[in-house]
């Protein structure tokens, strides 16, 4: 399993706080063997269940310019057509895919192009899937254009476990369809924002894989 730069730190600082926990309780109550090992089992299911979290599976990405890939792993809990106000003043094709804790957390490039916007926002942390966490929650706005027709802004927005939001991209940076552009800890959810005409290839309650599937199509 290769693990994912993001998760490094955490995981170091959660190895070296687990083995002086049950340093300790061995060292203090040598003769509590159900607590020992009772504590040992679960140190080991927490750190399995944190490694889990930072996997980085390799992806062989398909590159389409008419097409827009899954930016991140999870489960499709929005599509409709929303006044989008931050950036276009318009009406958009809103795709919305929530990440939980078990799904690969890296956040890929829908499109290739120009960032030609960024902006991050402090904010609350209510439940990804709240209606205004789009718009109140911490959460970055990225906006890739390939051309006129084709331009997609991109929201990565923080839950109520999700408190660090990481983004590799800034404005006026050329990007490409598949690579990395963010990573999103502990569970959340990335919107999309698409041109009406645009054609959506999936429907609620699917399951979407980073870079591998095709949320929806431009229109020629």
């Amino acid at each position: 399993m290769v693990i994912h730069k993001e998760g490094y730190k955490i995981l170091t600082y959660l190895f070296i706080i687990l083995v002086v926990v049950n340093f300790l309780v061995c060292y203090f109550l040598p003769e509590q063997k159900n607590l020992q090992t009772g504590i040992l089992v679960f140190s080991l299911f927490l750190y399995l269940l944190i490694l889990q979290f930072f996997r980085s599976p390799t992806r062989r990405i398909t590159k389409n310019d008419k097409q827009v890939i899954a930016p991140a792993d999870g489960k499709v809990v929005v599509i409709e057509e929303v006044m989008e106000t931050e950036y276009f003043n318009a009406m958009r094709k809103q795709v919305s895919i929530f990440m939980s804790p078990v799904n690969v957390h890296i956040n890929r490039n829908p499109i290739s192009g120009m960032v030609t916007y960024f902006k991050y926002h402090a904010g609350k942390y209510l439940v990804a899937w709240h209606p205004k966490s789009s718009t109140e929650n911490e959460r970055t706005t990225i906006v890739i254009q390939k051309d006129e027709k084709r331009v997609v802004l991109m929201r990565q927005i923080a839950g109520a476990l999700a408190k660090r939001i990481v983004w590799y991209v800034q404005a006026d940076e050329q990007v490409q369809q598949g690579d990395e552009f963010g990573f999103i800890k502990f569970g959340s959810r990335v919107d999309l924002f698409l041109p009406l005409d645009a054609k959506i290839n999936v429907k609620l309650g699917d399951k979407s894989v980073g870079g591998k599937t095709v949320i929806a199509e431009f229109a020629d």
